[in-house]
């Protein structure tokens, strides 16, 4: 033992301790948990109990000898890189490297204004799955099987064994059921709602939604919606026109235009087609708003009795109103963007110029 404590004096003595490679070389040998004096103070349960004593000290004074060489080499070593001369192959005069900032995409940012709307005229959100069962897209909202309304949402279904995904727009009773799909529109969240909450509700929407449709500058099989209801006693179109009217100015202004055209949803009746000033073209004509000046942001109505009954709602105390509108089309309006393919398309010089909102 006395041979090894005096042979590892003189390698801790003479080590080189130069750069940061032998520093770290020097710990790791002779201070590590498992260096060559840990190896030491392992072997010290053989030595004489005698012995042990005078040994364990000559073995703790070792320590401190390595350890202090070390902290000295390592502080030595810090005190130079600080005092180091500057590298005079380096441009100081350089600009520094540019710490870029993501930003907001403009549907998040329009998503997030149309909400802060609602809730101050007291709507709260609601949110439900993509994937989605016929009950909930279609059937509880006054779709029954085989109605041509549905062949207006051309639907991807998904397939229950086997996988895949297919598309329809209408379902015969000769096909397979399909009995989950990609819905077609937040609609599904307000059955769930009606089913689930107490009366009355107010309640948005927002979400994404799938429709197996041509991708153009006005259309896209993806595409987000913000859809709301509201059901209580009493309730009028009256106060769904003064919704709509709410929402409208405060989002494009006091001046802007508004019109109601009848239309028809299997779920609402009456129901009304929204359309405002196009703010691309101020009502002159463009390829937006397809050359009349007007751009239809969504669609409204009163709930219809029968899905209200397919809520578990009596449609004799109770009467609600619904609408629902396009993220995108908002978006394109309020910022003058004529393309929606824009959104999905991630132009960094596109989505950089919302850095400002």
């Amino acid at each position: 033992m006395q041979e090894s404590i005096a042979a590892l004096t003189a390698e801790i003595t003479k080590a080189e301790l130069n750069n940061p490679a032998e520093l770290d070389a020097f710990r790791i040998n002779y201070l590590g948990r498992k260096g060559r004096l840990a190896d030491l103070f392992d072997q010290l349960k053989t030595v004489p109990a005698e012995e042990k004593r005078a040994v364990g000290q000559q073995l703790n004074a070792l320590k401190q000898q390595a350890q202090a060489r070390f902290d000295e080499a390592q502080q030595a070593a810090e005190a130079a890189a600080d005092n180091a001369p500057a590298n005079p192959d380096f441009d100081y005069t350089l600009p520094v490297v540019p710490h870029a900032l993501g930003t907001r995409h403009p549907l998040s940012l329009v998503r997030e204004e149309m909400l802060r709307v609602f809730a101050r005229i007291g709507f709260a959100v609601a949110e439900g799955p993509e994937i989605e069962d016929d009950w909930h897209n279609f059937t509880a909202l006054n779709f029954p099987e085989n109605h041509p309304a549905r062949d207006m949402q051309d639907t991807f279904f998904v397939a229950g064994e086997g996988g895949g995904m297919v598309s329809s727009g209408v379902t015969s009773e000769s096909e397979t059921p399909k009995p989950h799909l990609l819905r077609t529109h937040t609609s599904t969240v307000q059955v769930r709602v009606m089913e689930t909450e107490p009366l009355p509700i107010r309640r948005v929407m927002p979400g994404r939604v799938f429709r197996n449709e041509a991708i153009s500058a006005r259309a896209h099989m993806m595409f987000h919606q913000v859809e709301g209801i509201f059901i209580d006693e009493g309730v009028s179109f009256a106060d769904l026109k003064q919704t709509v009217y709410y929402f409208v100015q405060e989002l494009f202004g006091q001046d802007i235009n508004i019109r109601f055209r009848p239309s028809f949803f299997p779920f609402t009746e009456p129901s009304a087609e929204i359309d405002i000033t196009c703010l691309i073209c101020k009502g002159a004509g463009c390829n937006i708003c397809k050359y009349s000046g007007w751009v239809e942001i969504g669609g409204c109505g009163m709930v219809d009795p029968a899905v209200l009954e397919n809520a578990k709602i009596d449609p004799e105390k109770y009467s609600g109103y619904a609408w629902g509108m396009g993220i995108e089309r908002i978006a394109m309006l309020k910022y003058q963007i004529k393309d929606l393919r824009l959104f999905t398309e991630n132009d960094l010089r596109f989505l950089r110029q919302f850095e400002a909102l």
